[in-house]
Order: structure tokens, then C-alpha cells, then sequence
């Protein structure tokens, strides 16, 4: 068995993470070769504002992660996130189509097309479809049905979608530097995969990744997503804060926030005032209230931040079904005051969730901001491992998706899939 490259794209509205991974062919095991990060252009909350400057910052990111790997990116999984996203669950039925009444991957397909088939908007698509519960003849709670006797299928699955016009100019971003795109990833599941543990997904999480300009939520409960949503504010609205709070620029503001997050979490003395001097700050800003900063300007922040999660967790009606609490991941969640404020408004544990299921170039990936970059790879593996176990399954979807509009480009697209 060949070794197989896994490579993913995070674009977010303060980074762009290209990774690449590779699943050796001998040891289930994934290793990171390649890694980039580079400052996100032309994206607002997840929506993409400037197609040339987020079309540069792309192809400068991954260029320099293909230098690392020794590598060419010709296709990736792609995270997207933002106001935007939506969810909902839905239910599908069929009869299971073999005589003998056993349950085969053709049917399972055919439950989950079922549960697809909601009336949706022209302006959404649906970027994921989740089963959540399997029922065989009036009979819950079953995880995986193939092989099993019945003669109705039943599913409960949870569906993303997203602005299709955003999901197209991505593509067009992709499609301008010949990458092909492997899928939609949304940017809640991608960290998800990184940082929750099994036991966690049984007993019901909520999954809150903090971005620069999004909070993407995902909530789960016996051990399937069940509810996904994005709120429009982000660790930006912290630095914009401290910004006015002490009159100076936002990149002093984001160099007194992370330096605040690397010392005042680390250190376990706290000092009533902050000192500032090896930042060299423009505007010479050299001491701060320690009460001022934290207490004054970055809580009132959080415990609004936090407000507006406990309020999706109630949206959602999963309210009682998460008592493994919250865990925090993203660019934000070592701001500092993080936890202490999370568990006074959302009276639930919390924890801080950090990216270490993967192995190899982990230095720069073992960080909470690259949570759903690492989360792409481990989709990516769990998504290849499916498609090889499928086997020839995809032949009537190839077929079914077949049109004759660019003729050529799909007799080698259609032929490509059969490939080793």
C-alpha cells in the first residue's frame, strides 16, 4: 500500500494555514511534512470581501508548505466557517432493497440521500450530512447497519450548509491556482476531530473554536453532532478593545494581548501592574493596571462572548445533554481571564483543547489557533479510509453527476476516480 498525501487549507479571517500530511502505508499513523501559515486578505467573518487578495494570500501560503513537504498541493480539503453557516436535523426512510432483508452500503447511501432531500434555499448547499442514529425496523440507538436484518431503514442525520456564493468563490480561488478541492470542512467539525476525546462526544461537549472575527459552535450528544452554528464576533473585538480602552493602534493592542496570554497564564503571581517596556511600543506605552486591563477592559468582552454561546446552547435544546461542559480551542482561547469568566457565565467545565493527535512537524501545530487546521488532516484520513472501503460504491453518483457540458474535462475527471 502507497503512502497517501492528505493536504488541507484553513482559510480564516486572521490566518490562512495550509498543512500537508501523509498516512504511510504501512502504520496507521499521520504525519505533518508541511506546514504555512500567513496572514489572511480580503476575508471578513469567515466571508471572503476580496477575491485577488485571498487568491495571493492562498497561493502564498502554499507554496511556501509545498517548499517544506518536497511536495506539490493539487488538491486539499478546505475549512469554511462564519455567520453564514447554518444546521439542521433532519430525517430520512427507505426500504431495505434486498430480499433477504440484509441491510447493505447501497441502502445506508440511500437513507442518507433521503434525509438530504430538504427544501432549501437557492443561495444555501449543503456542505455536510451527518448520520447521527441508525433505526432498523422502529429499533434506535444503532451506529452502523450494514450486515444487519430489516426491512425499513430509518436515519437521523444533522446537515451544514453554507452561502453557496461564498462556497463558489472559494472554489474559484482554488480553481485559479489548480488545486482541486476534496470538500467543505466546516471549520467547528475540523477542530472538533483535533481536540475531542471519544468519551467527551458520548457524554454531549460543546466544541467553541474563538477566531479573529467568528465563534463557530458545535455541539454534540451521544456521540454525534447535533447542532452547528457561527456567531459574528471574534478575538478581533478583544484587541479592538484594548485598543480604545488605552488609546493605542490595533497592533499594539494585539501585541499587549498575546503578551498578556503568554505571561499572565504561565505565571502563577500576579502583579498589580503590567510592564510593558520589551514590547516597545510605539505610542510608549510602558505600564498598565493590571485591574484595568483585565478586569476593566478584556472580561466585560468575555462574559458577552460567553453570553452568546450560552444562548446557542439553549437555541440549540441540547441545554441538558452536555455535561462534559466546554472545550475551547482557536486563536482566542488562551486570552487571558478565559476560563475563570467561561465558568462563572456558562456554570459548565470547561477546558482549553489543544491540536496533539497528530504526529510529525507538531511544533508550530500543537497550538489551540490550529485546531482546525490539524482537524482537515484527520477528516481527510477518516474520509479516504471510508472512500477505500466503499470501494466501486461512488460508480453510480460518478455516473449520476455526469454532465455534457465540459465534455472532455469530464470523460477525464470520470476516469481519474478509477486511477490507482
Amino acid at each position: 500500500m502507497t503512502d497517501q498525501l492528505i493536504c488541507g487549507i484553513d482559510i480564516g479571517s486572521s490566518k490562512i494555514a495550509t498543512i500537508v500530511g501523509i498516512k504511510s502505508g504501512e502504520i496507521d499513523e499521520l504525519k505533518i511534512i508541511g506546514f504555512n501559515t500567513t496572514v489572511a486578505r480580503g476575508i471578513r467573518k469567515g466571508l471572503i470581501v476580496d477575491i485577488k487578495e485571498v487568491t495571493d494570500a492562498v497561493e502564498d501560503s502554499v507554496e511556501k508548505a509545498e517548499r517544506m513537504a518536497g511536495h506539490k498541493i493539487d488538491h486539499a480539503f478546505v475549512t469554511v466557517g462564519g455567520p453564514h453557516i447554518s444546521s439542521l436535523n433532519s430525517h430520512g426512510i427507505v426500504a431495505v432493497s434486498n430480499p433477504q432483508g440484509e441491510i447493505s452500503e447501497e441502502d445506508v447511501e440511500r437513507v442518507i440521500e433521503a434525509a438530504r432531500a430538504i427544501s432549501l434555499s437557492t443561495t444555501r448547499q449543503i456542505i455536510e450530512a451527518i448520520p447521527r442514529d441508525y433505526i432498523v425496523d422502529g429499533q434506535p440507538g444503532i451506529k452502523s447497519p450494514v450486515g444487519m436484518s430489516g426491512v425499513r431503514l430509518e436515519v437521523e442525520t444533522h446537515i451544514i450548509t453554507a452561502s453557496s456564493t461564498n462556497l463558489k468563490n472559494i472554489d474559484r480561488v482554488l480553481d485559479d491556482l489548480g488545486i482541486e478541492n476534496r470538500g467543505f470542512v466546516f471549520s467547528g467539525l475540523a477542530s472538533a476531530e483535533a481536540v475531542l476525546t471519544n468519551t467527551e462526544k458520548e457524554l454531549g461537549v460543546v466544541l467553541v473554536d474563538i477566531g479573529g472575527g467568528k465563534i463557530d459552535t458545535a455541539i454534540y450528544a451521544d456521540g454525534a453532532l447535533s447542532y452547528s452554528s457561527s456567531i459574528p464576533i471574534g478575538a478581533r473585538h478583544i484587541t479592538n478593545d484594548i485598543a480604545v480602552g488605552l488609546r493605542v493602534s490595533l497592533d499594539s493592542a494585539e501585541k499587549i494581548k498575546l503578551y498578556l496570554s503568554k505571561n499572565l497564564n504561565s505565571s502563577k503571581k500576579k502583579t498589580p501592574q503590567i510592564n510593558l517596556n520589551e514590547l516597545n511600543l510605539p505610542e510608549n506605552v510602558t505600564e498598565v493596571s493590571l485591574k484595568t486591563l483585565v478586569d476593566g477592559i478584556i472580561a466585560p468582552r468575555l462574559e458577552e462572548i460567553f453570553k452568546l454561546i450560552f444562548e446557542e446552547i439553549e437555541k440549540s435544546n441540547f441545554g441538558q445533554q452536555v455535561p462534559a461542559g466546554l472545550v475551547i480551542t482557536g486563536g482566542g482561547a488562551l486570552t487571558v481571564g478565559m476560563l475563570e469568566t467561561g465558568k462563572r457565565v456558562v456554570g459548565l467545565p470547561i477546558r482549553i483543547g489543544i491540536p496533539d493527535k497528530v504526529t510529525g512537524l507538531v511544533d508550530e501545530t500543537t497550538d489551540p489557533q490550529y485546531s482546525s487546521t490539524s482537524g482537515l488532516l484527520l477528516y481527510g484520513l477518516k474520509n479516504i479510509m471510508t472512500d477505500e472501503g466503499a470501494g466501486f460504491k461512488n460508480f453510480g453518483r460518478v455516473l449520476k453527476d455526469f454532465k455534457l457540458g465540459n465534455t472532455f474535462g469530464n470523460l477525464k475527471n470520470f476516469f481519474k476516480q478509477f486511477i490507482p
